[in-house]
């Protein structure tokens, strides 16, 4: 069960057969799941329900059944403000937002659709839910995105945003997914709904405009006029996601000099270059999707992109190219924690447990506690919210932070401002933020970190998921002796297990959202270390798998 690189990686998607829009727009209609099958049941990920219409899994019938399961629930624990609906560029994601729409609407649920129809990214939902919050006892929003992130263009996703405005936590979305597949089991029979057009006009829909709120906010979150005085050069690639038109906005807003490589729209994303495996994959952490803006390096101090629902971020250094998604995460949280005297003296620094242990090292040289947490964003949105985490980060190159006077900003993940964040430290620091980031390891060490991705069915990934530490037998990694095994974080389950060593470790866990299984590793000791540790990473878990 290795991954292999595909000979496709890299390449224009141009090279492959794109897919097919129209089968997969009637497969949305004309497929209905079958309940008695796991795969095409209502499943909560680490963020919201994802499939694809084409084998099942994403199809009308979910949607139906997941937004009258959302009405339901928020009338069991009392919200009854305005739901707020975002909406990415997937083919299924248009479908998606009309049968959204018809059940809310039939539900006389209050909502807010962006204005003029235009995409809207995850970050824009979680701030307006935040700002329209702010001072409320009663009448509290929430909100909908229609999104399976970064995922294949085939894929479509619905996720559910509580008042708090991150991603919700497990109680919500198991009792949100049981009453979903509850519906779908009774022929939808329970699911209120009414014609588009009409939901569209009833009086319960308004429209927001989620863009130019946004924008005119930045500056509370950014310093953006020391990236507007110093004339920092930068480039960004929204990868044709729901952030397309907020970047000439943000430029134009703030005078600064920033150029949008592409504004090209396509649902086919066959502007992309083809993933580690050869598929289409708007992931601004690989290196492979990423070809694009990593060849346009050197026209730009600083470049990034954002994937689909703008959530996630990449950042390109012209001297170093793409950074790897930790070194990014490390040197934007050493950067913030030194420059944002608006914080709490005790906010902490985030980080999930599949995270460099850099970021360990910087917070506790910047004296900072640190707050380990399994994966899922979800786990951030409680200290992001009441100020007591400056900076929440995933491996998988999701952050947020707070806003300059320590007030929330964003409690889902922001790859807007975390894009531009990388202008504003290079403005300040007068260094990209690759070396900055050489100048963080020269003083804390350098670690060497990678991911595996592997194929994993349905029940192997159920089987890692409940691995238990003492499964694990090896007493050595990669010749260092093992000091834990744990399958957990911050006394919450990872869902996979984690390894480790005094100079590295390795953690592997199912995807919540693709057939495969991932290992991280990470070492202090260099390269070869790193492709020790992970050979054996990879052989432990394959063992366990094979038992």
């Amino acid at each position: 069960m290795s991954a292999k690189i595909s000979p496709l990686a890299g390449k224009p998607a141009t090279e492959t057969q794109p897919v097919d829009v129209a089968a997969l727009l009637a497969a949305y209609h004309d497929l209905k799941p079958d309940p008695s099958v796991p795969e095409q049941k209502v499943a909560f990920g680490t963020s919201g329900h994802r499939g694809s219409s084409l084998d099942r899994s994403f199809n009308e019938w979910h949607v139906l059944a997941v937004v009258q399961a959302i009405c339901d629930y928020r009338a069991q624990v009392g919200v009854d403000g305005p739901v707020f609906i975002g909406i990415d560029t997937h083919a299924l994601s248009a479908p998606a937002f009309e049968s959204t729409l018809e059940v809310l609407a039939a539900n006389g649920v209050t909502t807010q659709v962006s204005a003029g129809g235009e995409f809207t990214p995850t970050p824009a939902v979680s701030h307006a839910i935040l700002v329209y919050n702010r001072g409320r006892e009663s009448g509290l929003a929430d909100g909908i995105v229609i999104t399976p992130s970064h995922n294949p263009p085939e894929s479509g996703g619905i996720k559910y945003n509580p008042p708090h405005g991150g991603p919700a936590d497990t109680d919500a979305t198991g009792w949100i997914a049981a009453r979903a597949n509850a519906l779908i089991e009774g022929g939808l029979r329970e699911v209120r709904r009414m014609p588009f057009a009409q939901a569209r006009k009833a009086a319960t829909t308004h429209e927001y405009d989620f863009l130019q709120r946004y924008v005119g906010d930045l500056g509370n979150v950014l310093d953006l006029e020391i990236v507007r005085a110093n004339g920092v050069r930068m480039g960004v690639d929204p990868l044709g996601g729901a952030g397309v038109h907020y970047w000439s906005a943000i430029a134009e807003r703030y005078g600064i000099d920033l150029t949008v490589v592409s504004e090209t729209v396509d649902p086919t994303f066959s502007f992309m270059s083809l993933d580690w495996d050869g598929r289409v994959r708007m992931d601004p952490s690989s290196s492979y999707a990423m070809q694009r803006l990593i060849g346009l390096k050197d026209r730009f101090d600083v470049a990034f992109a954002c994937d689909t629902d703008h959530d996630r971020h990449g950042v390109v250094a012209p001297s170093c190219g793409l950074m790897q998604a930790n070194h990014y995460l490390a040197t934007a949280a050493w950067y913030l924690f030194q420059n944002r005297p608006g914080w709490r003296a005790d906010a902490a620094v985030g980080k999930t447990a599949v995270s460099t242990a850099l970021l360990d090292r910087v917070a506790g040289h910047l004296g900072r506690p640190l707050r380990e947490v399994p994966v899922g964003f979800k786990y951030f949105v409680s200290g992001l919210y009441d100020g007591s985490l400056g900076f929440g980060c995933e491996e998988s190159a999701g952050a947020s932070f707070l806003s300059e006077d320590g007030s929330p900003w964003s409690t889902d993940k922001d790859g807007i401002v975390a894009a531009l964040l990388a202008g504003e430290m290079t403005a300040r620091v007068g260094k990209d933020p690759g070396r900055i980031y050489a100048d963080i390891t020269a003083l804390l060490g350098n670690p060497a970190n990678a991911r595996i991705d592997a194929p994993a069915n349905h029940a192997q990934k159920a089987k890692l998921s409940r691995l238990a530490p003492e499964q694990v037998t090896s007493t050595t990694l990669a010749g260092d002796a093992v000091v834990e095994v744990t399958n957990k974080a911050g006394g919450q389950s990872i869902g996979g297990i984690k390894v480790i060593s005094a100079n590295g470790w390795f953690a592997a866990r199912p995807s919540g959202t693709e057939d495969i299984y991932k290992v991280y590793g990470e070492s202090f000791r260099g390269e070869e270390h790193l492709q020790a540790i992970l050979a054996e990473a990879q052989a432990m878990v394959d063992r366990a798998l094979a038992d």
